[in-house]
């Protein structure tokens, strides 16, 4: 009996410290926003999104640094309630950006397949 529960106080230890372990990002960046949008995380990148009813803008960033969007493309799909919208994000300058006519607001869920260097990345936001 004394076995299993030295055994499972080992495991327990390790699982526990795994667990804290996952929470952290050990490097140098921050994931705040830098231009007032909502940001996300995914392999490495940072991804901002920023979103009115006349421009939607997604800023990329590289380990915290600005990455070259200059050949990249985005497909942002927003949900607004039961409606859908589909926006094609085009470079401008050091971001990707739409504008237009656009549903937005508090709750609103944006998933933005972006495209850089012919490697696609999916991000989540949902809009504060």
């Amino acid at each position: 009996m004394k076995t299993h529960a030295v055994v499972a106080a080992i495991t327990l230890t390790f699982a526990s410290a795994a667990f804290a372990a996952g929470g952290k990002h050990d490097h140098a960046h921050e994931h705040q926003p830098m231009h007032g949008g909502v940001v996300v995380e995914v392999r490495d990148m940072g991804y901002e999104l920023l979103a009115t009813p006349v421009t939607i803008q997604l800023h990329v960033r590289d380990h915290g640094k600005p990455a070259d969007v200059s050949k990249a493309s985005a497909k942002v799909t927003l949900l607004t309630g039961a409606e859908k919208q589909e926006v094609e994000l085009k470079p401008a300058g050091d971001k990707l950006e739409a504008t237009g006519s656009f549903k937005v607001g508090p709750g609103t869920k944006a998933v933005a397949v972006v495209t850089i260097n012919g490697r696609a990345a999916t991000a989540r936001f949902t809009l504060k």
